[in-house]
Protein backbone atom coordinates (compact mmCIF):
# COMPACT_ATOMS: atom_id res chain seq x y z
CA UNK A 1 0.00 0.00 0.00
CA UNK A 2 1.35 3.50 -0.78
CA UNK A 3 2.35 5.84 2.01
CA UNK A 4 -0.27 8.15 3.50
CA UNK A 5 -0.79 11.43 1.68
CA UNK A 6 1.27 14.38 2.90
CA UNK A 7 0.27 17.99 3.44
CA UNK A 8 2.13 20.87 1.79
CA UNK A 9 2.46 23.74 4.30
CA UNK A 10 2.37 26.23 1.40
CA UNK A 11 -1.22 25.20 0.77
CA UNK A 12 -2.22 26.69 4.13
CA UNK A 13 0.42 29.22 5.20
CA UNK A 14 2.22 32.11 3.61
CA UNK A 15 6.04 32.10 3.88
CA UNK A 16 5.79 34.80 6.57
CA UNK A 17 3.39 32.63 8.59
CA UNK A 18 5.26 29.36 8.10
CA UNK A 19 8.78 30.53 8.95
CA UNK A 20 8.13 31.29 12.65
CA UNK A 21 6.00 28.13 13.00
CA UNK A 22 8.77 25.89 11.71
CA UNK A 23 11.54 27.63 13.66
CA UNK A 24 13.05 25.52 16.48
CA UNK A 25 13.99 27.45 19.56
CA UNK A 26 17.36 26.93 21.23
CA UNK A 27 15.80 27.21 24.68
CA UNK A 28 12.09 26.35 24.63
CA UNK A 29 12.47 22.58 24.28
CA UNK A 30 15.13 22.48 26.98
CA UNK A 31 12.94 24.68 29.19
CA UNK A 32 10.08 22.22 28.80
CA UNK A 33 12.38 19.39 29.88
CA UNK A 34 13.38 21.43 32.93
CA UNK A 35 9.70 22.12 33.62
CA UNK A 36 8.79 18.42 33.46
CA UNK A 37 11.54 17.40 35.88
CA UNK A 38 10.83 20.37 38.13
CA UNK A 39 7.16 19.39 38.44
CA UNK A 40 8.15 15.78 39.18
CA UNK A 41 10.52 16.81 41.97
CA UNK A 42 8.02 19.32 43.38
CA UNK A 43 5.23 16.71 43.47
CA UNK A 44 7.55 14.22 45.17
CA UNK A 45 8.59 16.84 47.73
CA UNK A 46 4.93 17.63 48.39
CA UNK A 47 4.21 13.96 49.15
CA UNK A 48 7.25 13.71 51.43
CA UNK A 49 6.09 16.71 53.47
CA UNK A 50 2.38 15.80 53.34
CA UNK A 51 2.09 12.00 52.86
CA UNK A 52 -1.67 12.17 52.38
CA UNK A 53 -1.03 13.91 49.05
CA UNK A 54 0.69 10.83 47.60
CA UNK A 55 -2.25 9.89 45.30
CA UNK A 56 -2.20 13.40 43.87
CA UNK A 57 1.58 13.24 43.49
CA UNK A 58 1.26 9.95 41.59
CA UNK A 59 -1.19 11.55 39.16
CA UNK A 60 0.97 14.65 38.69
CA UNK A 61 4.18 12.68 38.23
CA UNK A 62 2.54 10.22 35.85
CA UNK A 63 1.34 13.17 33.79
CA UNK A 64 4.87 14.56 33.57
CA UNK A 65 6.25 11.12 32.70
CA UNK A 66 3.92 11.29 29.72
CA UNK A 67 5.22 14.82 29.18
CA UNK A 68 8.77 13.49 28.97
CA UNK A 69 7.57 10.95 26.41
CA UNK A 70 6.02 13.77 24.39
CA UNK A 71 9.30 15.68 24.45
CA UNK A 72 11.16 12.56 23.34
CA UNK A 73 8.59 12.37 20.55
CA UNK A 74 9.52 15.92 19.54
CA UNK A 75 13.17 14.89 19.57
CA UNK A 76 12.30 11.94 17.30
CA UNK A 77 11.10 14.53 14.78
CA UNK A 78 14.20 16.69 15.30
CA UNK A 79 12.02 19.41 16.81
CA UNK A 80 13.35 19.61 20.37
CA UNK A 81 16.43 21.68 19.49
CA UNK A 82 17.86 23.15 16.26
CA UNK A 83 21.19 21.39 16.83
CA UNK A 84 20.77 17.71 15.82
CA UNK A 85 23.43 16.70 18.34
CA UNK A 86 21.79 18.50 21.26
CA UNK A 87 18.35 17.37 20.07
CA UNK A 88 19.37 13.71 20.16
CA UNK A 89 21.40 13.93 23.37
CA UNK A 90 18.55 15.63 25.23
CA UNK A 91 15.98 13.29 23.71
CA UNK A 92 17.98 10.21 24.65
CA UNK A 93 19.24 11.14 28.13
CA UNK A 94 16.74 13.61 29.59
CA UNK A 95 13.42 12.01 28.67
CA UNK A 96 13.79 8.43 29.84
CA UNK A 97 15.72 7.05 26.85
CA UNK A 98 15.01 4.91 23.82
CA UNK A 99 14.99 7.77 21.30
CA UNK A 100 16.75 6.06 18.40
CA UNK A 101 14.64 2.90 18.64
CA UNK A 102 11.46 4.95 19.00
CA UNK A 103 12.31 7.22 16.06
CA UNK A 104 12.51 4.36 13.57
CA UNK A 105 9.23 2.94 14.82
CA UNK A 106 7.37 6.24 15.05
CA UNK A 107 8.30 7.59 11.64
CA UNK A 108 6.73 4.44 10.23
CA UNK A 109 3.50 5.47 11.96
CA UNK A 110 3.59 8.84 10.19
CA UNK A 111 4.49 7.35 6.84
CA UNK A 112 1.55 4.93 6.90
CA UNK A 113 -0.89 6.71 9.21
CA UNK A 114 -4.15 4.70 9.49
CA UNK A 115 -3.00 2.33 6.74
CA UNK A 116 -2.46 -1.40 7.16
CA UNK A 117 1.31 -0.88 7.48
CA UNK A 118 0.92 1.63 10.33
CA UNK A 119 2.71 0.05 13.33
CA UNK A 120 0.19 1.73 15.64
CA UNK A 121 -2.93 0.62 13.81
CA UNK A 122 -3.56 -2.11 16.38
CA UNK A 123 -4.03 0.55 19.07
CA UNK A 124 -6.96 2.18 17.31
CA UNK A 125 -8.45 -0.52 15.08
CA UNK A 126 -10.56 -2.26 17.80
CA UNK A 127 -12.61 0.87 18.57
CA UNK A 128 -15.41 1.40 19.25
CA UNK A 129 -15.58 -1.19 22.01
CA UNK A 130 -18.05 -1.76 24.84
CA UNK A 131 -17.97 0.16 28.10
CA UNK A 132 -17.23 -3.06 29.92
CA UNK A 133 -14.20 -3.69 27.73
CA UNK A 134 -12.89 -0.15 28.21
CA UNK A 135 -13.31 -0.42 31.99
CA UNK A 136 -11.35 -3.68 31.99
CA UNK A 137 -8.54 -2.10 30.00
CA UNK A 138 -8.35 0.92 32.28
CA UNK A 139 -8.45 -1.31 35.37
CA UNK A 140 -5.52 -3.32 34.02
CA UNK A 141 -3.68 -0.07 33.43
CA UNK A 142 -4.40 1.36 36.86
CA UNK A 143 -3.49 -1.82 38.75
CA UNK A 144 -0.09 -2.24 37.11
CA UNK A 145 -1.00 -5.23 34.94
CA UNK A 146 -0.30 -3.38 31.69
CA UNK A 147 3.01 -2.10 33.06
CA UNK A 148 4.10 -5.59 34.08
CA UNK A 149 3.13 -7.07 30.72
CA UNK A 150 4.97 -4.39 28.75
CA UNK A 151 8.01 -4.22 31.02
CA UNK A 152 8.44 -7.87 32.05
CA UNK A 153 6.22 -9.88 29.72
CA UNK A 154 9.11 -10.96 27.55
CA UNK A 155 11.11 -12.09 30.59
CA UNK A 156 8.12 -14.09 31.84
CA UNK A 157 7.80 -15.82 28.44
CA UNK A 158 11.51 -16.67 28.34
CA UNK A 159 11.39 -18.05 31.88
CA UNK A 160 8.34 -20.11 31.02
CA UNK A 161 10.06 -21.48 27.91
CA UNK A 162 13.26 -22.34 29.80
CA UNK A 163 14.14 -25.98 29.36
CA UNK A 164 15.03 -28.21 32.31
CA UNK A 165 18.65 -27.68 33.23
CA UNK A 166 18.98 -24.49 31.16
CA UNK A 167 21.00 -21.91 33.16
CA UNK A 168 18.90 -19.14 34.67
CA UNK A 169 21.71 -16.62 35.05
CA UNK A 170 22.14 -15.80 31.31
CA UNK A 171 18.42 -15.06 31.02
CA UNK A 172 18.51 -12.72 34.02
CA UNK A 173 21.74 -11.11 32.78
CA UNK A 174 20.13 -10.40 29.41
CA UNK A 175 17.14 -8.85 31.17
CA UNK A 176 19.42 -6.60 33.22
CA UNK A 177 21.21 -5.57 30.04
CA UNK A 178 17.92 -4.64 28.39
CA UNK A 179 16.72 -2.73 31.44
CA UNK A 180 20.12 -1.28 32.36
CA UNK A 181 19.18 2.36 31.92
CA UNK A 182 15.94 1.99 33.86
CA UNK A 183 17.73 0.12 36.64
CA UNK A 184 20.66 2.55 36.65
CA UNK A 185 18.19 5.40 37.08
CA UNK A 186 16.72 3.53 40.04
CA UNK A 187 20.15 3.09 41.63
CA UNK A 188 21.03 6.77 41.19
CA UNK A 189 17.70 7.98 42.58
CA UNK A 190 17.96 5.54 45.50
CA UNK A 191 21.46 6.75 46.38
CA UNK A 192 20.51 10.42 46.14
CA UNK A 193 17.27 9.82 48.04
CA UNK A 194 19.19 7.96 50.73
CA UNK A 195 21.21 11.09 51.47
CA UNK A 196 17.95 12.85 52.35
CA UNK A 197 16.42 9.88 54.14
CA UNK A 198 14.06 8.89 51.31
CA UNK A 199 15.81 5.81 49.93
CA UNK A 200 12.39 4.57 48.78
CA UNK A 201 11.93 7.50 46.38
CA UNK A 202 12.42 5.50 43.15
CA UNK A 203 9.76 2.81 43.68
CA UNK A 204 7.27 5.27 45.18
CA UNK A 205 7.80 8.43 43.11
CA UNK A 206 8.87 6.92 39.79
CA UNK A 207 7.83 3.28 39.41
CA UNK A 208 4.41 3.66 41.08
CA UNK A 209 3.24 6.48 38.76
CA UNK A 210 4.85 4.71 35.81
CA UNK A 211 2.94 1.53 36.62
CA UNK A 212 -0.46 3.11 37.30
CA UNK A 213 -1.42 6.56 36.06
CA UNK A 214 1.01 6.68 33.13
CA UNK A 215 -0.53 3.63 31.36
CA UNK A 216 -4.04 5.02 31.92
CA UNK A 217 -3.36 8.38 30.31
CA UNK A 218 -1.23 6.84 27.57
CA UNK A 219 -4.23 4.72 26.59
CA UNK A 220 -6.60 7.70 26.77
CA UNK A 221 -4.21 9.73 24.63
CA UNK A 222 -4.01 6.95 22.02
CA UNK A 223 -7.79 6.68 21.95
CA UNK A 224 -8.21 10.42 21.48
CA UNK A 225 -5.62 10.60 18.71
CA UNK A 226 -6.69 7.77 16.39
CA UNK A 227 -9.64 5.73 17.69
CA UNK A 228 -12.84 5.57 15.64
CA UNK A 229 -11.06 6.72 12.49
CA UNK A 230 -11.67 4.47 9.47
CA UNK A 231 -8.77 2.27 8.49
CA UNK A 232 -7.26 3.37 5.19
CA UNK A 233 -8.49 6.96 5.68
CA UNK A 234 -6.99 8.82 2.68
CA UNK A 235 -7.51 12.41 3.86
CA UNK A 236 -4.39 13.65 5.71
CA UNK A 237 -6.58 16.14 7.57
CA UNK A 238 -8.61 13.29 9.05
CA UNK A 239 -6.01 10.64 9.90
CA UNK A 240 -5.51 12.02 13.41
CA UNK A 241 -7.70 13.94 15.83
CA UNK A 242 -7.19 17.20 17.67
CA UNK A 243 -8.99 17.30 21.02
CA UNK A 244 -9.93 20.31 23.08
CA UNK A 245 -8.19 20.22 26.47
CA UNK A 246 -8.92 22.52 29.38
CA UNK A 247 -6.30 23.38 31.97
CA UNK A 248 -6.99 20.30 34.13
CA UNK A 249 -6.68 17.99 31.13
CA UNK A 250 -3.47 19.76 30.07
CA UNK A 251 -2.04 19.34 33.57
CA UNK A 252 -2.92 15.69 34.12
CA UNK A 253 -3.69 14.08 30.77
CA UNK A 254 -2.45 16.05 27.75
CA UNK A 255 0.88 17.75 28.56
CA UNK A 256 2.86 19.94 26.20
CA UNK A 257 0.13 20.40 23.58
CA UNK A 258 -0.10 16.72 22.66
CA UNK A 259 -3.83 17.22 22.10
CA UNK A 260 -3.10 19.08 18.81
CA UNK A 261 -2.55 15.78 17.08
CA UNK A 262 -4.15 16.51 13.74
CA UNK A 263 -1.88 19.54 13.31
CA UNK A 264 1.07 17.37 14.29
CA UNK A 265 0.27 14.81 11.59
CA UNK A 266 -0.26 17.56 9.03
CA UNK A 267 3.07 19.21 9.86
CA UNK A 268 5.04 16.61 11.79
CA UNK A 269 8.24 18.62 12.17
CA UNK A 270 6.63 21.55 13.98
CA UNK A 271 7.80 21.89 17.61
CA UNK A 272 5.03 21.08 20.07
CA UNK A 273 5.01 24.63 21.45
CA UNK A 274 4.06 26.00 18.02
CA UNK A 275 1.08 23.69 17.48
CA UNK A 276 -1.45 25.99 19.26
CA UNK A 277 -0.47 28.87 16.96
CA UNK A 278 -0.81 26.62 13.91
CA UNK A 279 -4.25 25.62 15.20
CA UNK A 280 -5.33 29.26 15.57
CA UNK A 281 -4.08 30.17 12.10
CA UNK A 282 -5.87 27.22 10.53
CA UNK A 283 -9.05 28.09 12.40
CA UNK A 284 -8.82 31.66 11.13
CA UNK A 285 -8.54 30.37 7.57
CA UNK A 286 -11.60 28.14 7.98
CA UNK A 287 -9.57 24.92 7.68
CA UNK A 288 -10.66 23.58 11.07
CA UNK A 289 -13.99 22.45 9.63
CA UNK A 290 -12.12 20.11 7.27
CA UNK A 291 -9.94 18.65 10.04
CA UNK A 292 -10.77 15.91 12.50
CA UNK A 293 -11.36 17.97 15.60
CA UNK A 294 -13.30 17.28 18.80
CA UNK A 295 -14.25 20.49 20.60
CA UNK A 296 -16.11 18.53 23.29
CA UNK A 297 -12.92 17.19 24.82
CA UNK A 298 -11.76 13.79 26.00
CA UNK A 299 -15.04 12.80 27.65
CA UNK A 300 -16.89 12.97 24.33
CA UNK A 301 -14.26 10.85 22.58
CA UNK A 302 -14.25 8.24 25.34
CA UNK A 303 -18.04 7.95 25.11
CA UNK A 304 -17.73 7.40 21.37
CA UNK A 305 -14.88 4.92 21.78
CA UNK A 306 -16.99 2.88 24.23
CA UNK A 307 -20.24 3.08 22.27
CA UNK A 308 -20.45 -0.51 21.02
CA UNK A 309 -23.43 -2.25 22.66
CA UNK A 310 -22.62 -4.87 25.27
CA UNK A 311 -24.01 -8.14 23.93
CA UNK A 312 -24.96 -9.42 27.40
CA UNK A 313 -26.66 -6.16 28.32
CA UNK A 314 -28.51 -6.06 25.02
CA UNK A 315 -29.70 -9.64 25.46
CA UNK A 316 -30.90 -8.89 28.99
CA UNK A 317 -32.76 -5.82 27.77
Amino acid sequence: MPAAARVDPKAYFSPAEWAPLARRSRWKGLALLAHAWGVIFAAAAMAVVWPLTLPLAVVIIGGRQLGLSILMHDAAHGALHPSPKINDLAGEWLTGGGLLRYRAYHLGHHKFAQQDEDPDIGLSAPFPITRTSLRRKLLRDLTGQTFFKQRFGDLARRLKARKPGQPLLPILAEEVRRKRRWLLGGVVITLIGGVFGVWWAWPVFWVLPQATWFPVITRLRNIAEHACIPGGEPDPLRQARTTHAGWIARALLAPYWVNYHCEHHMFMHLPCYNLPKAHRLLAGKGVLAEMLHEPGGYRVILARAASRPDVAAAAAG
